[in-house]
C-alpha cells in the first residue's frame, strides 16, 4: 500500500509535512462553495446512474481536493465528521477509500514533481476487493495530470475494465495534459473559481493570523482561488507580485540578474510563489491583447509555456534555481518584443 503511505505521512509522523491530501481530507467536512458541482455529483449519485471516473477541472487551488473528499465521503455515509466513518476519513484510514498524490521525497525533503506508476498500481487491487463495509471503493488521485507516462497507462488499464461499486475520482488543473483515451472514459465535472467572499471566508478560516489589510490586498488578486490567495498573503506588501509584472514589461540584464539573486536568497517558498505569479502576471497581459495583436499574443502564450516548462524542469531535476529564475525573467521580458 505505498500509495497510502506517501500521502498520509502526517498521520503516521507527527513531524512530516503534510500533504495537500491531508490537508484537504480535513477542509471535506466543510467545503466552502462548489455547491453546483456537487449538487450534479449528488443527483447522478441518487439516480443510481453514478458515472465509474470524474475528473474534477478547474484552476489551481479553487478547492477540487476537498471537493473529491466530500464526494468520498457521501458514498461512503461519512459526511458526519463525529461518526465511526466520518472520523475514519479524516484519519486517513478509511478501509475502503484510498488517496494518492505526489509523494513526499524524504532525501530532497519536498513534495515529487510526478506521480509515478508504483502510486497507481496499488489502485487496481484496492478496487477489485470487497468493500469492507459492504458499499463503495473509492479512489483520489490528486493532481492527475503529474501522472507520467507509465502511470497513466496504468491507471487507463483500470479505466478500461471498472469493478462495479468502485468510483475513482480525479482532479486536474490542466486536464488537457491527460491522455485522450483517460479523458474520453471519465466524466467530467467542471469546478468554478470561488466568489471573492468565499475566498475571504476560507482564508479566515485557514489563515486565521492574517492581517485584514493582508486578506484585504489578496482577495481580488486570487483569481477565485483560496490556493492563491494563500501564496500571496505570504509575498507581504507585494513585493514579488510587483517585481513579475515589471518583468513582463521588460528588464534589463543588471535588473533581471539582481531580482534572481534577491529571489533565490528569499526562500524555499518563493521560488514557487515567484512562478506561480509570473504565469499569472503573463497570462493576465494576455488578456489584454486585442485582436489587432496577434503576434503579441502567440508570444505571451509561448512564454507561458516556456516559463511552466523552466519550471517543471528545475524541480523534477533539481537544477540551480537562480538561473531558472534568471531564464524565466528573459522570457517573459522577450514578449513584448518584435
Amino acid at each position: 500500500m505505498a500509495a497510502r503511505r506517501a500521502t498520509s505521512a502526517a498521520e503516521s509522523d507527527p513531524n512530516a509535512v503534510a500533504s495537500p491530501v491531508d490537508a484537504a481530507r480535513a477542509a471535506s467536512l466543510h467545503v466552502v462553495g462548489h455547491d453546483a458541482a456537487f449538487r450534479a455529483f449528488d443527483e447522478a449519485f441518487a439516480s443510481g446512474r453514478l458515472h465509474h471516473a470524474w475528473l474534477l477541472t478547474g484552476p489551481e487551488g479553487i478547492g477540487k481536493l476537498p471537493l473529491a473528499f466530500r464526494m468520498a465521503r457521501r458514498l461512503l455515509g461519512a459526511e458526519d465528521g463525529h461518526s465511526s466513518a466520518g472520523r475514519l476519513v479524516s484519519a486517513g484510514s478509511h478501509p475502503d477509500l484510498l488517496a494518492v498524490g505526489r509523494a513526499f521525497d524524504e532525501k530532497r525533503q519536498k513534495f515529487r514533481g510526478e506521480i509515478v506508476a508504483d502510486d497507481i498500481r496499488p489502485i487496481n487491487a484496492f478496487m477489485h476487493r470487497t468493500a469492507a463495509e459492504g458499499g463503495w471503493r473509492v479512489v483520489i488521485v490528486d493532481t492527475a495530470e503529474a501522472m507520467n507516462r507509465n502511470a497513466a497507462n496504468a491507471l487507463l488499464k483500470i479505466l478500461e475494465e471498472p469493478p462495479v461499486r468502485a468510483i475513482l475520482i480525479l482532479t486536474s488543473a490542466t486536464p488537457g495534459a491527460l491522455l485522450p483515451t483517460i479523458r474520453s472514459r471519465v466524466r467530467k465535472l467542471p469546478v468554478a473559481p470561488l466568489v471573492e467572499s468565499d475566498v475571504r471566508a476560507v482564508l479566515r478560516n485557514t489563515v486565521p493570523d492574517a492581517e485584514p489589510g493582508e486578506i484585504e490586498r489578496v482577495v481580488p488578486l486570487a483569481e477565485g482561488s483560496p490556493g492563491r490567495a494563500i501564496a500571496l498573503l505570504a509575498d507581504k506588501g507585494g513585493a514579488i507580485d510587483t517585481l513579475v509584472h515589471e518583468a513582463v514589461r521588460g528588464m534589463s540584464t543588471g535588473r533581471i540578474l539582481d531580482a534572481a539573486e534577491t529571489l533565490s536568497r528569499a526562500g524555499e517558498g518563493s521560488f514557487a510563489l515567484f512562478f506561480t505569479l509570473l504565469g499569472s502576471a503573463i497570462a493576465e497581459e494576455a488578456r489584454t491583447v486585442s485582436r489587432s495583436e496577434i503576434q503579441t499574443g502567440v508570444r505571451l502564450a509561448d512564454a507561458w509555456r516556456e516559463v511552466s516548462e523552466i519550471r517543471a524542469k528545475t524541480e523534477n531535476f533539481n537544477l540551480d534555481k537562480q538561473e531558472a529564475i534568471i531564464e524565466a525573467l528573459t522570457v517573459a521580458g522577450q514578449t513584448q518584443h518584435n
